[in-house]
């Protein structure tokens, strides 16, 4: 493997990324393909945080006539146990990884205690972060971003079910424009669908370049790591 442009990873993958073509639950093929590629950059030294939604179990928007705040403690509970699958897909490849939780659940995962994570990725350990902030109103996106700036990731590696950022949808229109870079302040003047207002702001004051690619080819995630112009990139 050559030289990667980045050290220090944080890959954050969608739930409906996992769920494949069912659309729902955990399509434990794509998870294999995904842990394959994580532990190949493992082996080359990179160091691996991730951050999973939970958008193929439960989405907070869904609960119509919820309470916003449980309907956002139900989607956190679904990121744990996406977290837990991929962990299990990970270390039955022989990688060690940890799942850190913001709602502490000592039975299943470590509370997220940033010094400890920064030691499990020096050891070469995949750090895995579940739960969301916390808290409700916040996206899993802007957990990527938050836990990203934390551990001082060079990176956050987006991967979606399309392959980059639109200027409209590309699944309703066949003329969707795609773009190959982009700075934060055009996501968030031309309202695209990339990352929420808050995560794509938290981005750009800790100058975090975010780079969005499909997820139909497992190994994009190595190419971009790379260096291998793939997808949309987003920085100054």
């Amino acid at each position: 493997m050559k030289a990667a442009k980045y050290k220090r990873i944080m890959l954050k993958l969608s739930g409906e990324a996992l769920a494949g073509e069912k659309g729902y639950g955990i399509d434990f093929d794509i998870a294999n393909k995904i842990s394959k590629d994580i532990k190949e950059l493992v082996d080359s030294g990179i160091q691996v945080g991730a951050v999973v939604g939970g958008g193929n179990i439960w989405r907070g928007r869904n609960g119509q006539g919820m309470d916003r705040t449980t309907a956002d403690y139900m989607g956190m509970l679904a990121t744990c146990i996406n977290a837990l699958a991929l962990q299990d897909c990970l270390e039955n490849m022989g990688v060690n990884t940890r799942v850190q939780t913001a709602i502490e659940m000592r039975e299943v995962a470590e509370p997220f205690i940033r010094r400890r994570a920064m030691r499990h990725l020096e050891k070469g350990r995949v750090v895995i972060f579940a739960a969301g902030t916390g808290n409700p109103y916040f996206s899993t996106d802007t957990t990527a971003a938050l836990r990203a700036a934390e551990i001082e990731a060079e990176a956050i590696l987006l991967a979606k079910k399309v392959d980059g950022v639109y200027d409209k949808d590309p699944h309703k229109y066949e003329d969707a424009k795609k773009y190959d870079e982009l700075k934060y302040i055009d996501v968030l003047d031309k309202g695209l669908q990339v990352m929420d207002s808050t995560a794509t702001s938290l981005c750009m004051d800790n100058n975090i370049p975010i780079i969005v690619f499909g997820l139909d080819c497992p190994e994009n995630i190595k190419k971009v790591v790379l260096g291998e112009k793939i997808g949309t990139i987003i920085s100054k």
